[in-house]
């Protein structure tokens, strides 16, 4: 049975990726700002015992320190950031920037992902798989920006990718490998109905890569079914 740390658990690819390893027989943390108003993870907790829910905004980097002082003698075998927020709004553009909301954006989606890999860092060393995930998306690559826009979105995840390399990089000695995920256009609330995959198909195919995750391939930047993601 493997340990398994999901932010934002209670929606979206974050509920699924709860959903599917609860029904896989892994033992799942599952985090979420506020637990007492997620009522499907929680209908989903009383379906798989083995969901452990857990208070957690990872905006808040006390808090996320604390859960780590009261997870201290755990295994986690793999730490799934999923938590994440778009920020960008209509008529919000250049030229019309709100800077805090980037500047909360960046917090979110860029800063917060290392700050649960340095306080959890103890717990995925020991365990047996070792391995840091990264929610990011084809909108973080550079490469592939042919469209402008959604400055607030694009650049805190071309950070992630930034951040997420050095990242596996520092602690390739230690064993501990980091994969950075393109999830797909997934129909959730963040994704739109418009999304080209369900939560149930995009996840598959992320825990199939997780699963086969060897260290010679951390730092990579891959779609949820394998295939290689620009820079």
């Amino acid at each position: 049975m493997q340990t398994i740390l999901v932010t934002g658990a209670n929606r979206g690819l974050g509920l699924e990726f709860c959903r599917q390893y609860a029904e896989a027989g892994d033992r799942v943390i599952a985090a979420c700002r506020n637990p007492d108003s997620a009522d499907q993870l929680q209908a989903l907790a009383e379906s798989y015992p083995t969901i452990q829910i857990e208070a957690l905004d990872v905006a808040d980097f006390a808090r996320i320190d604390a859960l780590s002082v009261r997870l201290a003698d755990e295994s986690i075998d793999v730490l799934i950031n999923n938590a994440g927020v778009y920020g960008d709004k209509s008529g919000g553009g250049f030229g019309n920037l709100d800077y805090q909301a980037w500047s909360h954006t960046l917090l979110v989606n860029s800063q917060a992902p290392v700050k649960m890999s340095e306080a959890f860092l103890p717990q995925l060393q020991r365990s047996d798989k070792k391995l840091i995930v990264a929610l990011s998306s084809q909108m973080g690559s550079i490469a592939d920006n042919s469209s402008g826009g959604s400055i607030l979105y694009r650049s805190s995840k071309a950070a992630l990718n930034a951040a997420m390399k050095s990242v596996s990089i520092d602690l390739m000695d230690r064993g501990v490998g980091v994969l950075i995920f393109h999830p797909g256009w997934v129909r959730t609330d963040m994704g739109g109905p418009n999304g080209l995959i369900d939560a149930d198909e995009s996840v598959t195919g992320m825990r199939k890569m997780i699963d086969a995750f060897s260290l010679r391939q951390s730092g990579s930047f891959i779609k949820y079914e394998g295939s290689a993601m620009p820079w």
